[in-house]
């Protein structure tokens, strides 16, 4: 399935690095806002509402760099059971802004590897699978995304803002498609950085411990 975005540009290449963008619409009354993360070959968007929040929709893949324009191919899309995007040909407006903070040392493509018992001992998955949960960290913006590759399903994502310094790592939810209420909620986790693995452990959204390893995605 094809389907053709134009969004029209002043200056494309611009837009071609792992960078982080924003802009905002008024559809029907309401502030609709668009935020864009991206590194050399993945791009995920996703839309929201500020006030009250209320997540929309996201959607993101891996992409190849054309002329004038993204050619991106699709790994999830949540409004895919109404739309039947699958790959898509896209350009930023000229009114998208980068809001990009400074490059952190979690900065990546991370998929979720496993946990740490409470034995100690960790319990890896296989992350080639078709199920996957990735966390796309971008200049100070992260998202988590649930979704499966062969199915299309789209399980889950929450994203805003976040911070890794010293071994403390701080998410600042913006937008969560489970309950618009847990945006706002500020949540701050130990980590260590091993190699490829990053390994986060503290209380999440709902205030239950979790012990999770995380895997840089290198390959597609």
């Amino acid at each position: 399935m094809n389907y053709k975005a134009y969004i029209y540009i002043l200056f494309f290449f611009q837009y071609t690095f792992g960078q982080v963008y924003q802009w905002n619409t008024n559809e029907n009354g309401n502030i609709i806002t668009y935020k864009v993360q991206m590194d050399s070959e993945y791009l995920v968007e996703t839309v929201y509402e500020n006030n009250p929040p209320k997540f929309l929709r996201t959607r993101g893949g891996f992409y190849e760099k054309k002329v004038d324009y993204l050619m991106v191919k699709l790994e999830f899309n949540s409004n895919f059971i109404n739309d039947s995007i699958a790959d898509l040909e896209y350009v930023f407006p000229d009114k998208a802004q980068k809001v990009s903070s400074s490059k952190l040392e979690l900065d990546g493509k991370w998929l979720m590897a496993g946990r740490v018992g409470s034995d100690g001992l960790a319990k890896r998955r296989d992350t080639s699978r078709s199920r996957k949960t990735l966390k796309f960290l971008v200049d100070g913006y992260f998202q988590w995304t649930a979704f499966n590759t062969d199915t299309f399903q789209f399980y889950g994502c929450g994203g805003g803002k976040y911070s890794a310094n010293d071994g403390e790592y701080k998410e600042s939810i913006v937008y969560f498609s489970r309950d618009n209420s847990r945006s706002g909620q500020i949540l701050t986790f130990k980590y260590e950085k091993k190699e490829n693995d990053w390994y986060h452990s503290g209380l999440s959204s709902k205030g239950k411990p979790l012990n999770e390893i995380w895997t840089l995605r290198i390959k597609k």
